[in-house]
């Protein structure tokens, strides 16, 4: 899928995320099948732009749409207020990244799924891990939104700015990109 297919693909998955499952679609997520998306969100934390995953991602988003068990709040202030108009090459990989890293840190800690800080921070921390294994791919695409990410990160001060930077997004409602 071409680059511009593929992200306006991921995009349009994230954002069908953000809307209301009226009805759910099938069961609830079933054992192999959250490890099979445990183990892809770790993959592709370190392979980020290994495009033999493509079909892997394409299933989990789909997954995470269907499955009435577990539901995310995406916020899109969480990744700094340049991220979204600074055009970054691999813009839609950390996109789809948060929302993963958001579902993962959910079926890992089932008991935090009222603690929307904890799950933007585990989101955009799973986002960083994708980032650095693409500038380790791709060193001349970096991100000047993803390096300040990283700088707060190293300092200690992601969760603040994440909790600072929701504070909109965490009035119960799903927010789309």
């Amino acid at each position: 899928m071409g680059k511009v297919r593929w992200a306006t693909f991921a995009l349009l998955a994230v954002c069908s995320l953000a809307t209301a499952q009226d009805e759910p679609k099938r069961g609830p997520s079933t054992p192999e099948e959250r490890q099979r998306f445990l183990t892809l969100t770790h993959k592709l934390e370190q392979t980020p732009l290994d495009r033999s995953l493509n079909p892997d991602i394409h299933w989990a988003l789909q997954w995470v749409e269907d499955i009435p068990d577990i539901n995310v709040n995406i916020c899109p202030d969480v990744l700094g207020g340049n991220f979204l108009e600074s055009h970054y090459l691999y813009s839609y990989r950390v996109l789809g990244q948060v929302v993963l890293g958001n579902v993962a840190f959910l079926i890992e800690h089932p008991d935090k799924k009222n603690d929307q800080v904890a799950q933007y921070t585990a989101g955009i921390e799973s986002a960083l891990k994708a980032y650095k294994g693409m500038v380790r791919a791709d060193p001349m695409h970096v991100s000047r939104s993803m390096e300040e990410l990283l700088e707060k990160q190293n300092q200690g001060k992601l969760a603040d700015f994440v909790r600072e930077s929701s504070k909109e997004c965490s009035t119960g409602e799903q927010t789309g990109f």
